[in-house]
């Protein structure tokens, strides 16, 4: 109100024009913002077999330089196998859906992936890579990442036992030391879920059970 008087050329103290608005018992009209109500995301069932869940998440490290680095971490939420981790400074939406491609021409491609929020996992490209394969994305509420929990295991033992204890030189060296640490958690590490057996063990056992034909 102020200012308003003062283009109007009027010259005039601000704590009387504070006074006289407080005595007139003015008050600006306040815009509430509307709530709009978030679909309502069901509770998703324990998975029972390979591949009818993958959930996937990215973390955050550095080189040895102090230049950022990221990861893609896809765990197997049956069988805790890790299909891919991919590496690099960026990992945009194309990196995403090549990572995607090649763990499933790999391991079959899954029923449902599980991931966050994030602005690569909303494109519109990987909902268009996920529809040709028909692929659901379930998307876990924001601030939840409890409904993410299978690879949210995997990203703190990613970081207690291989991002903690290397130093990566560059993207290359990041690349080589991380692959050979997630192949050692899939085909070597005991999983206690699995009554210790390595998650590669139990996912061999369990596709001789079960098999899954990868959607086309």
């Amino acid at each position: 109100m102020q200012w308003q008087l003062e283009q109007d050329g009027i010259v005039v103290n601000r704590k009387r024009v504070y006074r006289l608005y407080c005595e007139e018992g003015l008050r600006l009209r306040r815009r509430r913002r509307k709530h709009v109500a978030a679909a309502p995301r069901e509770k998703l069932p324990a998975a029972t077999r390979p591949n009818e869940r993958w959930s996937m998440d990215f973390m955050s490290d550095e080189f040895e330089d102090g230049r950022a680095l990221r990861l893609l971490n896809i765990v197997d939420d049956f069988t805790r196998e890790s299909p891919a981790v991919e590496v690099g400074r960026s990992l945009p939406a194309g990196r995403v859906i090549e990572c995607l491609e090649r763990a499933g021409e790999d391991y079959g491609f899954p029923a449902t992936i599980v991931v966050d929020n994030g602005p690569e996992f909303a494109s519109k490209a990987l909902h268009a890579w996920a529809y040709r394969h028909a692929i659901q994305l379930h998307f876990i509420e924001p601030g939840k990442p409890v409904q993410n929990a299978f690879v949210e295991s995997f990203n703190g033992t990613c970081r207690n036992e291989c991002l903690n204890q290397e130093l990566f030189v560059d993207e290359v060296d990041a690349q080589e030391k991380i692959e050979n640490w997630r192949r050692h958690y899939n085909e070597e590490r005991p999983h206690s879920a699995h009554r210790n057996r390595t998650p590669a063990e139990f996912g061999r056992e369990s596709r001789g059970l079960c098999p899954r034909t990868p959607a086309e």
